[in-house]
């Protein structure tokens, strides 16, 4: 990867950092983690995060892409579809061709273009009702950074988040532990010298594997707390980003 002086993030939840909060409840994220590693390569890296939670695919390409593209940073990610994904009928083909569009703008920008592939969802109670689709998907995003000479970065390789303890209690966002891990693999992709190792395995849980009777508790825990109300939300159509900004608009010096 050529020199990177300044960084634009897209997309949803992921990319603006839920679930890997500051001590004042705003959102860090792998991108923040990510733009911290870049700058100490590239002292006054300026850094922009235009994510914001609940996005689809044609609200990121409509509302993200433009501004990325206006702001002329040196680097672009995006991550985008997976919120598609989870909405009944939707399509990993034709997702997947908006997409491909959306790469075609950001690259003809001349900034350079790094993609995400999705984490496989197998342990996570709604996602992995999606599981075929998402495998499509991430195909198509793997053939698309290809054919673009774009960064990828591949989440469902990394296995080492099958483990519970890197998820918030919600079960559908990374915690801070995984966030952190997918920064270093990320900084790894863009050929960054990094001082830890994203593959080495939590050590065991002093707790040990929850019995049958405290894991249901936990499931009707999570059902009541997390599940109803985002089913509820999409029912009435709306989003949990709904009227939020984006974190950091600007490009600007860490």
């Amino acid at each position: 990867m050529r020199d990177v002086r300044s960084f634009v993030a897209i997309g949803d939840s992921f990319t603006e950092g839920y679930g890997d909060f500051y001590p004042d409840g705003s959102c860090q994220g792998w991108a923040d983690r990510f733009a911290r590693l870049l700058a100490a390569a590239a002292p006054g890296l300026a850094y922009a995060n235009l994510a914001i939670r609940g996005k689809l695919l044609g609200q990121i390409i409509d509302e993200q892409v433009p501004r990325a593209i206006a702001l002329e940073p040196d680097l672009i990610s995006l991550a985008a579809g997976g919120n598609d994904l989870l909405r009944p009928g939707s399509d990993a083909g034709a997702l997947a061709a908006s997409f491909e569009q959306a790469v075609i703008q950001l690259k003809g920008s001349g900034s350079q273009v790094l993609l995400f592939s999705g984490f496989d969802p197998a342990g996570l109670p709604v996602m992995r009702l999606i599981r075929d689709k998402c495998l499509s998907y991430n195909a198509r995003i793997k053939d698309i950074a290809a054919r673009h000479d774009c960064l990828h970065v591949d989440l469902w390789s990394m296995t080492v988040l099958a483990d519970s303890r890197h998820w918030c209690a919600d079960r559908l966002h990374l915690a801070a532990g995984g966030h952190q891990r997918v920064a270093l693999h990320v900084a790894e992709t863009a050929g960054l010298t990094v001082s830890e190792d994203w593959r080495v395995p939590l050590p065991p849980d002093p707790a040990g594997r929850p019995g049958w009777l405290r894991a249901r508790r936990a499931d009707l825990h999570w059902a009541a707390a997390y599940a109803a109300p985002w089913i509820g939300r999409r029912l009435r159509g709306v989003s949990s980003g709904d009227g939020m900004s984006a974190k950091r608009p600007d490009l600007l010096p860490l």
